[in-house]
């Protein structure tokens, strides 16, 4: 039976891979409803007229005479702006890839989730934003929730869900980014370039940068806390530079059950994508005789204090975690024009959290999350200044 699938975010990193095992799939095995891009516009067209897509929306207005004339001809409705990326989280579909980088994929995918649909997400800023409405959105239109991030996919994947008061931690590996290794007295001289180099993933802009200060673990520690309903101290995060084995479950007898593979993201977009069933897929087949060793250690707070600066806000709740993902936006965007240093991004989310005194909110209303994150921003912007 023909899936149809929605992709929120299709040009970036998990937007092209997904496209990529459609494409190596059986013909008629998928069906492509909705893509859409923020402002590439030359991928985004080439993608719908190889896909026969039914509807495509690019973020900006002002790209849309651009993708309209590269799609004249076609049969793909077109639209722009922001309204267009919700209707293209509405269209009916099977499946939505949920892939948007940043809290702007909270609307988008939310209008998926409402439809019912399976949600491969892959966008975690949704949870760090807006936890607790996303959680109850899905309870309460039947949505299946497929994590897409390799820790939380494997996590999915080795949980005992019927038996949940069996599970006693939760324990996320991470691969340390390119600075494991980099004693800290030298994190001045870092640049954006060099922050851009990942050992393992290839990944874009904003995610590299968030791998490489720790926040994106940061971010993936409080994803967890919603996806598993467990609190902080219930959910470790240890540094595993070989990036195989990708997360871990502890239960109440002792056991610690883990999902392993080559470090390749097509890995859990297959496996969502196929669920309940699995895929093929061109992901390299994991050889354990090859591997000379598989490290574990305590990452560095002190190098990378993000770490510290997401768990306290997991803890603190409220709106605490939403403040921390808009000031942390705003640092990386700055360090990448080189306008702060790069341990300037975590100085400067801590600093706008500070300023945020009081955190506490409606954390279900979806008006007042959008504008504790537009306040926050702001907050960050002007706070920046003391930076330089």
């Amino acid at each position: 039976m023909t899936r149809r699938i929605s992709i929120l975010g299709s040009t970036g990193s998990v937007g092209q891979n997904t496209l990529d095992l459609i494409r190596r799939a059986e013909p008629g095995t998928f069906e492509i409803v909705s893509l859409t891009a923020n402002t590439n516009t030359e991928l985004l067209a080439k993608q719908a007229l190889e896909f026969d897509a039914e509807f495509v929306a690019i973020g900006q207005d002002e790209h849309a005479a651009d993708l309209s004339a590269r799609l004249k001809g076609s049969r793909t409705e077109i639209a722009a702006g922001r309204g267009a990326l919700l209707e293209a989280g509405r269209k009916p579909a099977d499946f939505c890839m949920a892939a948007i980088i940043g809290a702007a994929g909270l609307e988008p995918t939310l209008e998926a989730v409402k439809q019912g649909q399976h949600i491969g997400l892959a966008n975690k800023e949704s949870l760090v934003c807006a936890g607790d409405l996303f959680m109850s959105e899905v309870r309460g239109s039947g949505a299946t929730l497929l994590p897409v991030d390799s820790e939380h996919n494997a996590i999915f994947q080795v949980l005992a869900k019927d038996h949940p008061e069996g599970v006693t931690r939760l324990i996320l590996t991470a691969s340390g980014g390119p600075f494991l290794n980099k004693p800290i007295h030298e994190f001045d001289d870092i640049t954006p370039k060099d922050a851009l180099k990942h050992p393992i993933w290839d990944m874009g802009a904003k995610i590299s940068i968030d791998s490489a200060t720790m926040m994106n673990k940061g971010l993936e520690l409080i994803e967890a806390g919603h996806l598993f309903d467990r609190p902080s101290a219930q959910i470790d995060i240890i540094v595993h530079p070989q990036s195989v084995v990708h997360s871990m479950v502890e239960y109440a007898d002792g056991s610690v059950l883990s999902q392993m593979g080559s470090p390749d993201m097509r890995t859990p977009i297959a496996y969502a994508l196929a669920w309940p069933e699995r895929m093929e897929t061109p992901v390299e087949k994991l050889d354990l005789t090859t591997l000379s060793e598989l490290t574990f250690f305590a990452p560095d707070e002190e190098k990378f204090p993000a770490l510290k600066i997401a768990r306290q806000a997991l803890e603190a709740g409220g709106h605490a975690a939403n403040i921390m993902n808009a000031a942390n936006e705003v640092a990386v965007a700055a360090f990448l024009k080189n306008a702060i240093g790069f341990q300037d991004i975590a100085t400067l989310t801590d600093m706008t959290l500070q300023a945020s005194e009081d955190t506490s909110g409606n954390v279900s209303d979806l008006a007042e999350i959008l504008a504790v994150d537009a306040k926050a921003r702001q907050t960050a912007t002007d706070l920046m200044k003391r930076l330089r």
